[in-house]
């Protein structure tokens, strides 16, 4: 929109940032119904991650950069000192996702990583502001084969990847505002999952350098 445009919406050019706080807003009851299930998943998270399993997670875009954030708070930390969590964002090795669009096709990329990576007692969870990406239904499909728990963050539900996965947040809004509420989920997420975590695994002191 150009300046003089704006200058034209009624109320001033303000009101189009006054508008995107108001949605941003309109989409926070939403999150808040959901506290009770990214409660769940911190508690199942954090007993996967100390026994054995690893998260995987993938999205497209914005919702790549989403899942590349949920990854660095749990191998780095959220809000304490702890032991590193295992956690992969399937969008950051771009050699793999180039090889494997160019051979097999863009609607592959995350499936047949899942199908290399993903292991019982894993978690995958997908990041759609649609949940309609093919790569994501894919890699939900490839999950499910895998025996790995699946997850969908998305927008406004029902969707495809929502009634695919195991569980799901869908959240309303239009691109921007469910990408930042996918953000607070994923802070949401952490906290629970430090919340969640052993005694052995909490606080646990950096080694010294």
């Amino acid at each position: 929109m150009t300046a003089r445009a704006a200058a034209a919406v009624p109320g001033g050019p303000e009101r189009l940032l006054d508008e995107h706080v108001d949605r941003l807003q309109a989409a926070l009851p939403a999150l808040r119904a959901a506290a009770g299930t990214l409660w769940r998943w911190g508690g199942e998270l954090a007993a996967r991650l100390t026994s054995g399993g690893r998260l995987l997670a993938a999205g497209n875009g914005g919702s790549a950069a989403e899942v590349q954030h949920l990854t660095a708070e749990l191998v780095g930390r959220f809000d304490g000192e702890r032991l590193p969590l295992p956690a992969l964002a399937l969008h950051a090795d771009t050699s793999t996702v180039t090889a494997i669009g160019n051979d097999y096709g863009y609607p592959e990329v995350y499936a047949r990583q899942v199908r290399a990576h993903a292991r019982p007692g894993d978690v995958l969870i997908l990041l759609s502001t649609s949940g309609r990406s093919r790569n994501l239904l894919n890699a939900a499909l490839a999950g499910l084969q895998c025996g790995a728990l699946t997850w969908a963050l998305t927008g406004p539900g029902p969707n495809p990847l929502a009634r695919l996965c195991s569980d799901a947040v869908c959240v309303p809004g239009d691109t921007a505002t469910v990408q930042e509420t996918h953000l607070a989920a994923i802070h949401m997420l952490c906290r629970a999952v430090e919340a969640a975590l052993p005694a052995g695994e909490a606080g646990a002191p950096l080694a010294a350098s």
